[in-house]
């Protein structure tokens, strides 16, 4: 009996061994889907900087100070202070605005009454005047462009025939509107990311011209078409350079297969700091992309953690990764957390290897100079943050937000320190994340490629409006210069005419 008795008490205990870890098991499902559900709801209805402010910092116990900065990209020309604790910068005072535009002056006279002196009777004399300068602007204004090309011939030689004077080089030949309008209408979808059918009743409203949007697209496409032999030459300098920072992002395109459907695609963008862009259209998102495009690249490679960028380019390729995605994670862990010190902490400590380097930019230090600055100071902080990250992973679940964050981090190590060697790489590819803020607001108005063959056409206008704005080039004088006869230009001239080669010239 007494066998019997702890046999049965062996059973029961187990029992309750086994529930207890169903019942721990089932919490810490419970607590990753609430930690799912908070993250989808952060990100549709939360603030989109990633930033924790002395409020928070203060309610996790942590006291304010240095990182509490929102990471900024390479391309900002605005240093990032590397504490907030410093003295605020004196207010800038009234902007002026640029002097190259043309200045209309107005000159507003003094009434009768000032026009005479109150104690004499005598009139008073101009001295000065009073200056200030206000932003107008002229509306759109239409008009029709007739072109005369004059024909000579002679009265006494009538085998001479006829000379007409040479048909002026147009983007669209024997076309209803001017370069001017083309051109107005690439900038107006690309750059200012409003849709044809938008464009088309603005025409006809303002100008009473009534012209399809099938047209207007006929015009785009001529453009890109135009584009991509320059879009080819930016590509074969770009993979001649030591730097590539690459990124890809979705766009759908109609496939005209029945289905009604439109495919997701992809525009892989590829670019490096200072210089122009390049973007691929490519059906997938696979390897095949980024293998094709880098072919034997063997200077450094910047991406995010996405494993396609692996294993492509030549053998000597230097692969790098970015600090900024690494950050989001740990910022995500503790936005789903806010009592997370440790996510928390990690945040703080990347931010402050931010700060080393807008250190460098504000003392406008080159690329030496900031590399012996990181030697001194980024390296002992990066082994901090890998003794934090460690620590994290191993008191975390994996499928925690905090564990994936660590997991992410620590998978990336050897390619996260990678600027520890090489002085021209930055911490972040937020460049190159910048770079596709223009075709996420594009996709949301005018919402697909209308083609599969017009990918490789968007693709290229896309890299020459990025390029120009990155370049800060004026993009409407860049299309005005280069695209009129673009289709006679011989090959080995296209290298003249990439916005960098332009704007040099232009100086």
């Amino acid at each position: 009996m007494n066998a019997l008795e702890s046999s049965s008490e062996r059973s029961q205990a187990d029992e309750n061994v086994a529930l207890k870890r169903a019942l721990a098991l089932a919490h810490l499902q419970i607590q990753d889907l609430k930690a799912q559900l908070r993250l989808a709801l952060i990100k549709k209805y939360g603030p989109g900087s990633e930033k924790l402010s002395d409020a928070q910092l203060n309610l996790l116990g942590l006291e304010p100070g240095v990182s509490n900065v929102e990471v900024q990209a390479e391309s900002v020309r605005e240093p990032l202070p590397a504490s907030t604790n410093r003295k605020p910068r004196p207010h800038p005072g009234r902007q002026e605005l640029p002097a190259g535009l043309p200045r209309v002056e107005r000159v507003i006279a003094c009434a009768p009454e000032q026009c005479t002196c109150s104690a004499c009777g005598q009139p008073t004399t101009v001295i000065g005047y009073d200056v200030s300068e206000q932003l107008d602007v002229e509306p759109a204004k239409y008009l029709v462009v007739v072109t005369k090309r004059e024909k000579r011939a002679c009265k006494h030689c009538e085998e001479s025939g006829v000379a007409a004077a040479p048909v002026p080089a147009r983007i669209i030949e024997k076309g209803l509107v001017s370069d001017q309008v083309v051109i107005n209408t690439v900038i107006a979808k690309y750059s200012d990311h409003l849709p044809l059918y938008r464009q088309s009743v603005i025409l006809e409203r303002e100008a009473g011209v009534e012209i399809s949007r099938a047209t207007m697209d006929g015009w785009v496409m001529r453009v890109g078409e135009l584009l991509i032999p320059i879009a080819e030459t930016m590509g074969r300098e770009l993979l001649g350079g030591s730097y590539i920072q690459a990124d890809e992002t979705t766009v759908d395109v109609q496939m005209h297969d029945g289905r009604g459907q439109n495919h997701q695609a992809y525009l892989w963008q590829y670019g490096t700091p200072g210089g122009g862009v390049v973007f691929d259209f490519r059906l997938g998102r696979g390897r095949d992309g980024p293998k094709k495009f880098l072919g034997q690249f063997e200077g450094i490679l910047q991406t995010d953690g996405y494993s396609a960028y692996d294993h492509v380019g030549g053998p000597k390729m230097v692969h790098a990764a970015c600090w900024a995605h690494a950050r989001r994670k740990f910022f995500e862990a503790a936005q789903l957390n806010p009592s997370d010190v440790v996510a928390t902490r990690i945040v703080r400590l990347i931010d402050d290897l931010f700060g080393i380097d807008a250190q460098a930019r504000e003392q406008n230090l080159d690329h030496a100079a900031r590399q012996a600055l990181r030697l001194e100071w980024a390296k002992p902080l990066v082994e901090v943050i890998r003794g934090e990250v460690e620590a994290a992973r191993d008191a975390s679940l994996p499928s925690s937000a905090l564990g994936k964050a660590a997991n992410y981090t620590l998978s990336l190590w050897r390619k996260l320190t990678r600027f520890l060697e090489y002085p021209e790489l930055e911490l972040s590819n937020n460049l190159a994340e910048n770079s596709m803020r223009p075709v996420a607001l594009g996709r949301k108005n005018w919402i697909h490629v209308g083609s599969q063959q017009a990918g490789p056409k968007v693709a290229a206008i896309l890299s020459i409006v990025e390029s120009c704005r990155r370049l800060k080039i004026p993009i409407r004088e860049y299309l005005a210069a280069v695209l009129p006869g673009l289709a006679d230009i011989s090959i080995r001239r296209l290298a003249e005419l990439t916005p960098s080669a332009w704007a040099a010239q232009s100086r």
